[in-house]
């Protein structure tokens, strides 16, 4: 067939999403105008998803799996394809912080998730779509994962968490000045809880700050041991014993040279001074 774009479906979670339709369609003999009007887009909408020029959307997936019969296939792969707006690992990080007995947290310019207002979580997410690194459909998503991850961990067990945020989260403001008073109450919020405990880590520590990035461990129920670490572009998810006892040391010694809660505490109430 001329002009017909040659797909590599190991490209990306896009690109496999549309190789798989267009095998669906190759198997009954359609042309895209003829899905189209199976599933009520036009050719045109079918070509941009098959070539990867165009993401589909949930009612795309639900109308492409009822026309093909493949149940909930195309469905999952289009989660995927969102999933893309996570680094690496972070997804299966997520499953396993659902379960966890333990959360240690480490973060560094913002603060994490799990200690997020969905004002503050809407703000990073909306600016991430302004510098083209996400679509408004994947910011969307990043902010309904805060909310997720956030009613995963209100459980029976309650888990501990233990967070050590650096001076730049509490300092930095992000959003307007309600939006960020919002959030400095919430850590307070989490500060007075009986399974939590929260310290800054004060930018006077220096070169005794022994992480640069972002750093999670995860004891599970079994007592077992997972980190997770992420860069700007990827993330990685360590289970294996002998790499992650030194990452939880190094956090045994991050929480030693942190200030502790009431110090933190008395350091966010006077940042809220500042703010209406």
């Amino acid at each position: 067939m001329l002009n017909r774009k040659e797909l590599d479906p190991s490209a990306s979670p896009v690109a496999a999403f549309g190789e798989r339709l267009r095998r669906l369609r190759d198997e009954r003999g359609w042309t895209q105008d003829e899905l189209g009007e199976h599933m009520g887009f036009s050719g045109t909408h079918i070509s941009a998803v098959e070539t990867g020029r165009r993401p589909p959307t949930p009612r795309f997936e639900a109308r492409a799996d009822k026309v093909f019969g493949t149940g909930h296939e195309l469905q999952r792969r289009g989660r995927a394809v969102r999933h893309t707006a996570l680094l690496e690992g972070f997804e299966e990080y997520v499953g396993h912080e659902s379960r966890a007995a333990e959360i240690r947290l480490y973060e560094v310019g913002v603060v994490p998730g799990l200690l997020q207002t969905p004002e503050y979580a809407r703000v990073l997410a909306e600016s991430a779509v302004k510098r083209g690194a996400v679509t408004t459909e994947q910011a969307e998503q990043r902010v309904a994962l805060v909310a997720d991850r956030q009613a995963a961990v209100v459980r029976e067990p309650l888990p501990l968490v233990l967070a050590v945020l650096d001076e730049s989260c509490v300092r930095r403001p992000i959003g307007s000045p309600e939006t960020m008073n919002a959030q400095l109450a919430r850590l307070l919020e989490f500060a007075d809880l009986p399974h939590t405990v929260l310290q800054v880590a004060p930018f006077d520590m220096g070169a005794r700050r022994p992480f640069d990035l972002p750093v999670t461990v995860l004891t599970l129920p079994d007592r077992s041991l997972m980190s997770y670490a992420e860069s700007a572009q990827r993330g990685h998810l360590e289970r294996e014993s002998t790499f992650v006892l030194p990452i939880l040391t190094a956090y045994h010694q991050l929480q030693a040279e942190a200030m502790s809660q009431a110090a933190s505490v008395a350091m966010i109430e006077e940042l809220r001074k500042g703010s209406p």
